[in-house]
């Protein structure tokens, strides 16, 4: 849920939407002094090419999810060092200056980090007592209102209650149980407390969700609200295809003969925003816009891929498999863009929440693609002679290697890439579904 966001999440839809523009990984202008500070090579267990000192538990977190649902059984060391970034408090910070040094006093940890290493290592197997000390922190940071920001104290938002209600499941815990010291709230409170209902929003609007309130009202937001209807019926990132089209359906609320519709169940308000996704998706032409300055009227993949997941949870399939259809038409050119692990491994939850093959995304393989960003899996039964060095730029092999023979570098540099968050970070707001 792919996935919304903070500053590490939101690294997704703005890669995709760099890419899409085809900016080269260096800013337009390529000479010495345009360019972005030289990086040191990161980890030979670490996914993508970029620094992971803004995104690392981030993106390793969705590649080894995405890597999963797709039958990869990833290389030790790619999920040693997920586990290697918890710091002793149970948490994961997103920003670390030095991310091969333990966690000091100074580390900020944040909940988006935690919850999406959650699921990863829930996933897998094997990281039982690591979860744990996770959802332990989560739980000690948890807002009165049920909810978290991004950081502990700050202001509850949408999508970081969303995907802690993910991290929560994961490690099957009942959200609705999981209650605030204080007030006694669940994270399901706080999600609903973002809902536009029939007395906040105007008609086209009703069922969406804001990502905070601002200046004491809601204004819909289009990744907010996907995010919240995965969470709204319990659901983390790898949604699962039921295969019938039966789920939550998508129902706008029914404001009634006084104009108000009362207080939803979370699966009525995940109907609801389905609903909202649905029109704003058909409206569109398939897919959801941008929230960049200034490019209100592009498309924004990242975010169109939050939302076939959503949609897929709450069973509304076939406008699921149009977005997911769109995107494989629409999307960036997927072998010019290889080194994206959080965006590659976005698409194949995507792909496989709606049961399509992420192997032929549009006649590309996701899979191998994203295998490709990191060491050689252990295992890949479904791909001929997985986990070996086909001589295409697969990295590593799964031992100790240097990190050499990456494929083709991301359209999307790291500096242009933290650039555009920080831009959408401010955007995101103010943005208003049209």
């Amino acid at each position: 849920m792919s996935l919304r966001r903070t500053a590490a999440a939101l690294a997704v839809p703005a890669a995709l939407c760099v890419a899409a523009a085809g900016v080269p990984a260096a800013a337009a202008d390529e000479s010495p002094s345009a360019s972005a500070p030289a990086q040191p090579d990161p980890p030979a267990a670490l996914y993508g090419k970029g620094d992971p000192q803004y995104d690392g538990v981030w993106r390793q977190s969705v590649a080894l999810l995405a890597q999963d649902t797709a039958g990869v059984k990833p290389a030790a060391k790619a999920v040693e060092w997920l586990a290697g970034q918890q710091c002793e408090d149970g948490s994961f910070a997103s920003y670390r200056p030095d991310p091969a040094e333990p966690c000091t006093a100074g580390t900020t940890a944040d909940t988006n980090a935690t919850a999406v290493a959650v699921q990863a290592l829930a996933a897998l197997g094997g990281h039982e007592e690591r979860v744990t000390r996770a959802v332990e922190w989560l739980r000690l940071v948890q807002n009165d209102d049920g909810g978290w920001g991004y950081n502990p104290g700050g202001a509850s938002d949408a999508n970081s209650v969303s995907v802690v209600i993910g991290a929560l499941v994961a490690a099957d815990e009942d959200p609705a149980k999981v209650l605030s010291a204080g007030e006694r709230n669940s994270p399901y409170d706080a999600l609903l407390g973002f809902r536009l209902g029939c007395e906040e929003a105007e008609p086209d609007e009703r069922g969406a969700f804001a990502f905070q309130p601002e200046d004491g009202r809601l204004y819909a937001n289009d990744d907010a609200t996907a995010a919240a209807v995965l969470a709204a019926l319990g659901g983390d990132l790898t949604v699962e295809p039921d295969g019938d089209g039966s789920g939550a359906g998508a129902e706008p609320p029914d404001c009634g003969a006084d104009g108000a519709d009362g207080t939803p169940t979370p699966a009525e308000a995940a109907a609801g925003g389905a609903a909202y996704l649905e029109r704003v998706l058909t409206r569109n032409g398939g897919h959801l816009l941008s929230a960049m300055p200034g490019a209100e009227e592009q498309p924004d993949y990242g975010n169109t891929a939050d939302a076939v997941l959503a949609l897929a949870a709450a069973g509304r399939h076939d406008t699921a498999e149009k977005s997911l259809a769109w995107l494989a038409e629409n999307a960036p050119r997927w072998d010019k863009f290889g080194d994206s692990p959080a965006a590659l491994g976005q698409l194949v939850l995507a792909a496989h929440a709606t049961g399509g093959d992420p192997r032929d995304f549009g006649g590309t393989d996701l899979v191998e693609l994203l295998n490709a960003t990191g060491p050689a899996p252990a295992e890949d039964g479904a791909a001929e002679g997985g986990g070996k060095d086909d001589g295409k730029g697969t990295r590593g092999d799964g031992g100790d290697g240097d990190g050499s023979g990456v494929p083709v570098a991301a359209a999307a540099g790291f500096a242009v890439l933290v650039a555009v968050v920080a831009l959408l970070v401010s955007a995101r707001n103010r943005r208003r579904s049209k």
